[in-house]
């Protein structure tokens, strides 16, 4: 359902006024940054799921970012 680096929108913006972040971490827990200041909030799944409002964008299939490694 929801993967790393994709950019969901909250139902309440930060303080900052932006209401666009990028999770940067999944678990239990879940890590979010605002993209307009940066700042990171670590919040349990639960409650994330509560706050979310939708997906804005989802990440690319893992393997078209395959392409951006050196091969060796």
């Amino acid at each position: 359902m929801y993967d790393l680096g994709d950019i969901v929108t909250m139902k309440k913006p930060h303080a900052c006024g932006e209401n666009r972040w990028e999770i940067i971490r999944m678990g239990a827990d879940f890590k979010i940054k605002c993209l307009n200041c940066g700042h990171i909030v670590m919040m349990s799944r639960k409650d994330f799921e509560k706050k979310i409002k939708g997906i804005k964008t989802k990440v690319k299939d893992a393997d078209d970012t395959q392409e951006n490694y050196v091969k060796f």
